[in-house]
């Protein structure tokens, strides 16, 4: 068949970039597709190439897909063109289902049963929460174990010796060498393997039988390989190993979409193509045609910065104009109001796109008290668990009940008690035994130093008074005036969680409010079900990727959270480093080109460095702007709107020396409401600050331990406020 019969059956026109990658059949050739590219179209376009026009057995040929849906839509989509006869005669697997058949045929040929692959998570689970406890001496969490069990897979995945694995144990304050190789044992003990087994054995069994190996080199004597990116270290060392002498690879992906490396994806593989294949053809498809024209230039500007990458421009192959606009509020919670607003009026596809899944637990919380609908699309509860949000649970339980020694043994050496740990384990003795509290018990023990006996005293006036405060001041008393701030800064330990916590605390009256709340809202977000209709998505970054939307909104887009980490100087920064904040990069690369037609980045008085590249502007400190385009409607109802902050876009900041009250309409008192507990704010005179209170025109600012006290509408007109 020749190339104009052919493209008559598939009734649409190529581009010549993804002719040229149909065509590419011989030899090995690495085809990088950016986002938007039709790489998909183009994959099994090729596939109807390699058997229509060059007579290719269909059996001969192995596609490699990155997930089981991606290969049954593979299958689905060669079937739309070609029939579902000959699509049933191809063969679309993941790397685990190669890796299946090599370890069953091995089998077959030695008489040897397999070890059993674990499909039940759930006895992973049991025995990884056994050897930690083991280990680490206390009961995992939710999140101590999915840690643990993606540290294991990037283990397997990256091919890492022993070395590298202790490395790991200072990386991530975990024993993971010693949970890692008990693991392993168990494994083999009982003759069971993980998934990852799978890849680590098939692996090992191609090496060392040179016949297995000829044999599965001879069944797929051509080889495609989809979102290349995305494939792990020793993924790619098999696909090596089963490419034969002729080297018929083609591989797909794009290095500048490469977002899991925490899941042991290995960019580097394309970035090493030319040198494992001396005569590889390298060919680009750099049209998108999914975003609008000012999207893509903005993204391909943005990623050019990258250096981990090859040479390649996205251009636009859609004509179709569309907003793209940031929005500037005022504080972080106000984008939770916005999104309200918007959701409520929504009928077209809009997705709210944020880094991690705890991003999205405020405007959760705000959505379901509105009886607003959204749909999830990556629903998680490991926040929930998590170490920190652990913590604050047990000391606000605590307050709640100072006679419980079993949370007050795992919280004093994180508060400012200056307790030893013996004598904590006596002080909890004598409350069991005698009924009463641990602080009485505290002051009944006569080995404490009066200055331990005065810190005591603290915690205990603090928990008193914390339990009178609303959710929102009761953590911030927690955080700043406990000691529990210090305790994270010693650990290592983000306070990102915290922020979370403040969000959904702003809401709630009483710090024991905020506790029955997270529980409601991890009861909501375990047992929601989905509203395929609904067109208002929440979704992670990373489970968007692959898709496309035609409003796409994203939050938290600021230093701390996209990117997590900035290298204080690149030029002395480690290779990891820089691998890692790269990949930061990417990530935001694929959270904006998932936008067809309008994309909306959110910021506030945060430095978003990011967005200030996106848009073309010179990274600097961030000022509230007035909002370009922004639907008249959303914000007439924002401005009657007092909810997580003031979400007026438009309105300049209150706290600023340039504030002009006549020009933008902001009332004395609305001024004084931008002031709240737990705000960062920096003195002319006295640096860096926290609000601890405001009240009857009062503001309280403590200055690294020392508390100074301002009029509030004298310290706004001063200017000595940045």
């Amino acid at each position: 068949m020749q190339w104009n019969e052919f493209e008559n059956i598939l009734g649409f026109k190529l581009n010549e970039q993804q002719k040229k990658a149909v065509m590419a059949v011989d030899g090995p050739t690495l085809l990088l597709a950016v986002p938007g590219s039709g790489k998909t179209t183009v994959l099994v376009t090729r596939l109807g190439y390699m058997i229509f026009c060059k007579g290719i057995d269909p059996s001969k040929i192995l596609t490699v897909t990155y997930t089981i849906a991606a290969t049954k839509d593979m299958s689905r989509r060669f079937a739309s063109y070609f029939g579902e006869e000959m699509a049933e005669k191809l063969e679309f697997r993941t790397i685990n289902g190669i890796c299946a058949k090599i370890i069953q045929y091995y089998g077959k040929c030695i008489g040897r049963t397999p070890f059993e692959l674990i499909k039940d998570e759930k006895m992973t689970t049991i025995m990884l929460s056994e050897i930690y406890q083991k280990s680490e001496h206390e009961y995992p969490t939710e999140s101590d174990l999915k840690t643990v069990r993606t540290l294991i897979t990037y283990i397997k995945n990256m091919m890492l010796d022993d070395g590298q694995i202790q490395k790991l144990d200072e990386e991530n304050d975990i024993k993971i060498s010693a949970i890692f190789k008990e693991y392993t044992n168990r494994l083999k003990e009982h003759k069971l393997m993980d998934y990852d087994d799978q890849m680590v054995y098939a692996y090992m069994l191609l090496r060392k039988d040179k016949n297995l190996l000829q044999h599965f080199r001879q069944m797929y004597p051509y080889i495609c390989v989809d979102e290349a990116q995305d494939t792990s270290k020793i993924q790619h060392a098999i696909i090596a190993l089963l490419t034969d002498k002729a080297q018929n690879i083609f591989m797909v992906g794009d290095e500048d979409q490469s977002i899991y490396g925490f899941r042991a994806a290995y960019p580097k593989a394309l970035l090493s193509f030319e040198k494992n294949y001396p005569d590889a053809k390298v060919l680009l498809m750099e049209e998108n045609f999914r975003s609008n024209a000012d999207i893509v230039t903005a993204a391909d500007q943005f990623i050019q910065k990258n250096t981990m990458r090859h040479a390649k421009h996205m251009t636009a192959g859609n004509s179709c104009k569309g907003k793209v606009r940031q929005i500037d509020l005022n504080s972080r919670m106000a984008q939770y109001t916005y999104l309200l607003k918007l959701a409520e009026e929504c009928r077209d596809q809009t997705a709210v796109l944020y880094r991690d899944n705890e991003c999205a637990l405020p405007l959760i919380d705000l959505l379901e008290r509105n009886n607003v609908p959204y749909r999830m699309r990556n629903a998680e509860l490991t926040f929930f668990s998590h170490r920190v949000v652990v913590d604050i649970t047990n000391i606000i339980n605590f307050a709640l009940n100072p006679k419980d020694t079993d949370i007050f043994l795992k919280i004093y050496y994180k508060l400012s008690m200056y307790i030893k740990k013996q004598d904590a384990i006596e002080i909890a003795r004598i409350s069991d035994d005698e009924d009463i509290s641990v602080f009485d018990a505290a002051l009944k023990y006569n080995e404490l130093g009066s200055y331990v006996i005065g810190k005591i005293k603290a915690i205990k006036t603090h928990l008193i008074h914390m339990l009178r405060e609303p959710a929102d001041k009761a953590l911030n008393r927690i955080v700043h005036f406990m000691g529990y701030d210090d305790y994270l800064q010693r650990s290592g330990i983000s306070n990102s969680k915290i922020d979370i916590l403040k969000a959904i605390g702003k809401r709630e009256p009483s710090a024991g409010r905020l506790l029955e709340r997270l529980d409601e809202l991890k009861d909501i977000i375990k047992n929601k079900e989905t509203d395929y209709d609904c067109p208002f998505i929440l979704s992670t970054i990373h489970a968007s990727k692959g898709l496309e939307y035609d409003n796409v909104y994203i939050i938290d887009a600021f230093d701390g959270i996209l990117p997590e980490k900035i290298p204080t100087d690149p030029k002395k920064a480690s290779k990891e480093e820089l691998e890692e904040y790269e990949e930061a990069r990417r990530l935001f690369y694929v959270a904006v080109t998932r936008a067809k037609n309008n994309l909306s980045v959110f910021t506030t008085d945060a430095p978003s460095g990011f967005v200030d590249e996106f848009f073309g502007r010179k990274i600097q400190p961030k000022k509230i702007a007035k909002v370009p385009d922004i639907d008249k409607k959303i914000m007439e109802r924002a401005r009657h709107k007092v909810d997580y902050g003031n979400a007026v876009p438009g309105r300049y900041n209150a706290i600023g020396k340039n504030l002009q009250q006549k020009n933008h309409g902001v009332t004395v008192d609305e001024v004084h409401r931008n002031f709240e507990s737990g705000m960062n704010v920096v003195h002319k005179k006295f640096g860096a600050g926290v609000v601890d209170s405001f009240d009857e025109g009062k503001i309280r600012i403590n200055f690294d331990g020392v508390i100074k006290v301002f009029i509030a509408d004298v310290l706004i007109n001063s200017g000595m406020l940045e």
